[in-house]
């Protein structure tokens, strides 16, 4: 495990810690690597609510269905990113969405009661840690407000720009790759791949956007 140091001390629920001690923390967390390969289910809906993710190499997708089996891709998770940390902290008995591997991936699971409840050694990163949690459980809760102000957009045209125009935004330029590829895409916007796909043809040949696969550059 200590050749992903560097990337766990990337995840933003170490920030400020002292990477001496991260071997004891580590340990204090429970922590066990998990080994996954691509299109592999790390976890399923219903299984038990409890254990943080983060990614140590690769990717995974948290995805959710509904009744009638249409699926939607929440986010990409990617190294030193984490997931499941929403459900862990709610308290929930067991997540209501399913996590897979977008390439082959090594995973860190953390036991969230660990983090939430101070041990009998009173670790002086307890505090620290739950403080980290904190911001990162804010920080989702604006992604989720930002996945709703996409979705609930009426058409796919609108749907599609207003994330093509966010992600211009957080890049800082209009020319940017997205982490998905033209399904997932669909999938995360929720609308039929066709209808998305002509209407990237429509808004490229407008002189809206250029695009190729992952690739999009906003023109206007």
């Amino acid at each position: 495990m200590k050749k992903y140091y560097p990337i766990i001390q990337t995840c933003p629920l170490f920030q400020n810690m002292e990477p001496t001690g991260l071997t004891d923390m580590l340990s204090c967390l429970n922590a066990k690597t998990v080994t996954v390969t691509k299109n592999q289910m790390l976890l399923q809906e219903g299984d038990p609510a409890g254990n943080i993710g983060i990614v140590l190499s690769g990717a995974v997708q948290v995805i959710r269905e509904d009744y009638d089996g249409n699926r939607c891709i929440v986010s990409v998770i990617e190294a030193g990113q984490m997931f499941a940390e929403i459900f862990a902290c709610a308290g929930l008995g067991k997540i209501p969405v399913s996590v897979t591997a977008v390439s082959d991936s090594e995973i860190l699971f953390v036991d969230c009661r660990r983090i939430l409840t101070v041990c009998p050694k009173a670790c002086e990163f307890h505090s620290r840690l739950i403080g980290n949690l904190l911001k990162i459980v804010a920080t989702k809760s604006l992604m989720l407000n930002q996945k709703i102000e996409i979705i609930s957009k009426r058409t796919t045209r609108e749907k599609l720009l207003t994330y093509l125009r966010i992600q211009a935004k957080q890049c800082g330029s209009p020319e940017f790759t997205i982490p998905y590829d033209r399904q997932a895409l669909a999938d995360y916007l929720g609308v039929e791949r066709s209808a998305m796909s002509a209407e990237i043809g429509k808004l490229c040949k407008d002189g809206v956007i250029e695009s190729k696969k992952s690739w999009f550059k906003l023109l206007s």
